[in-house]
């Protein structure tokens, strides 16, 4: 008798078992990204310690990924993913008063910076974004969430030229940086970043075909880029980046 019924209950199953996983892939959608970034890491606000922006050069900021989405009712779905990320910048600014600490000629000068200064920031990570999604046409879906990202590659320096330094206070002795290379002080932070960061993503799909289609992001780092006791640079550096990218739709 046992054995009758184990019979009719599995065979019972059989059908049950595909409708039930094609129902979840049903509900599954995966698809594979590639954008290019625009963005900086800078405070929120500028300080009127920094007089003016001077220049500011594009960078091969790339990203490649892939992820899935996991329908949670018609409108609605959970998204995630692991993306590979390059957030560099490269920046020139000009200074009054500004509070940094350079090397020159092997010594290491703190104090308050009038003048130009060089950054050039290098972060190479994989981040994974956890967002809600939100359909709100067949052909447009809004995204929102958080991200961790874990930094592989990272690098803050740059250097002080056409300028001075009041060492430990704005009266202090008077230290001049040239123009030309190897008159410049130099400076490097890159211990001091962070291996993790924080922040939160919105961003929109639009499905141009069956498969294909267009994206825009927008990230903004919760923590900045640098350890919380680093006092350093003297305002708080958020990665702040805006990604235009191509997705195609593998399942």
């Amino acid at each position: 008798m046992k054995a009758i019924l184990s019979i009719i209950l599995a065979a019972a199953l059989i059908p049950v078992r595909p409708a039930t996983a094609q129902g979840v892939k049903e509900k599954i959608q995966v698809k594979a990204r590639l954008g290019y970034a625009i963005g900086g890491t800078a405070p929120i606000g500028l300080p009127a310690t920094i007089r003016s922006i001077e220049s500011f050069k594009l960078t091969p900021n790339f990203m490649v990924g892939v992820g899935g989405k996991y329908r949670l009712s018609e409108k609605l779905g959970l998204h995630a993913a692991l993306h590979y990320e390059i957030k560099d910048m490269d920046g020139e600014i000009t200074t009054k008063g500004y509070h940094m600490k350079v090397k020159m000629d092997e010594d290491e000068l703190e104090g308050v910076y009038t003048g130009h200064v060089r950054q050039k920031v290098r972060q190479r990570m994989f981040t994974i974004p956890i967002q809600l999604t939100c359909e709100i046409s067949r052909r447009v879906q809004l995204k929102a969430g958080p991200y961790l990202s874990l930094l592989v590659d990272k690098d803050f320096s740059g250097y002080a030229f056409d300028g001075y330094l009041r060492k430990n206070d704005p009266t202090g002795i008077k230290v001049v940086m040239g123009s030309k290379e190897g008159e410049w002080a130099t400076y490097d932070f890159s211990d001091d970043m962070r291996s993790c960061q924080l922040g939160v993503a919105v961003g929109v799909d639009w499905t141009l075909g069956s498969q294909w289609g267009l994206s825009a992001d927008l990230s903004w780092g919760l923590t900045g880029i640098h350890h919380s006791d680093f006092k350093t640079v003297e305002q708080t550096l958020f990665p702040i980046y805006g990604t235009i990218g191509l997705f195609y739709r593998i399942i």
